[in-house]
């Protein structure tokens, strides 16, 4: 483990810091709720054997690694996890986030993505990307609060569900490369598409300024990429 993987941070409200094993019954709460995960791409846990497998495999493993950004996010008041907020390391560095459900509607994972990725922007990751099911419109509100804005659609047979999904694909650059578009679900893609106003769907929750800036985007197609290769590891969020 290293300081510039998953360091402590504070909100008004919340820490965010590692998982622990002593978190397994927290952790457990979070990946069971089949609500909480229907718009993940993995199944509910079913034991605390599983969630302990899921906790090696997905977090404690990831923090060995030089750099990483796998946090717990927990209320002040008890330092309990309620959810968690991730950004992958590879070239998509795909934002992702869950909350237990009664913490939804309370801006909570807004206030989280939005202290992670000031830390990613501080570490020198040039951009982060975030994807929701375009039936799962809040998820895309708390892109659009934490910054982001939509850049295209597109649709894939999404494992290990192996449902048909239509995901909606947003982007924050935080090195000032405004035109950048990440390509890579656009280019692997057959079936592709910029809507005209998406912000639409989630204008409730997300900020009005920033649904506005929105529909710029519907007269462009996705621009340059920095880095070839493969698709980007995705976490597909929930209802928030």
């Amino acid at each position: 483990m290293t300081e510039r993987n998953t360091p402590a941070l504070e909100t008004p409200r919340l820490i965010l810091r590692k998982f622990t094993e002593a978190d397994l019954a927290a952790l457990y709460a979070i990946y069971r709720d089949e609500e909480v995960n229907t718009y993940l791409p993995w199944f509910p846990v079913k034991s605390m054997e599983e969630a302990k497998r899921f906790w090696q495999e997905r977090y404690a493993a990831v923090y060995q690694e030089e750099q990483g950004y796998q946090y717990a996010v927990c209320l002040k008041r008890d330092n309990v996890p309620i959810g968690y907020v991730h950004v992958s390391m590879d070239d998509a560095h795909d934002l992702g986030y869950g909350l237990l459900r009664e913490y939804w509607h309370q801006g909570i994972v807004t206030e989280a993505a939005r202290a992670v990725i000031e830390q990613v922007r501080k570490d020198g990751i040039p951009y982060v990307t975030a994807t929701h099911d375009r039936n799962n419109p809040r998820s895309g509100g708390v892109m659009i609060q934490a910054g982001m804005r939509y850049q295209y659609s597109y649709e894939e047979l999404w494992q290990p569900k192996n449902i048909l999904v239509t995901f909606r694909m947003y982007q924050l650059n935080l090195d000032g490369r405004e035109e950048r578009v990440y390509r890579k679900y656009w280019d692997s893609s057959d079936v592709h598409f910029i809507e005209k106003e998406p912000a639409r769907d989630a204008g409730h929750i997300g900020r009005k300024e920033n649904a506005g800036k929105e529909s710029n985007f519907k007269r462009i197609s996705p621009g340059p990429v920095d880095s070839p290769g493969g698709r980007g590891l995705l976490y597909r969020q929930l209802h928030l």
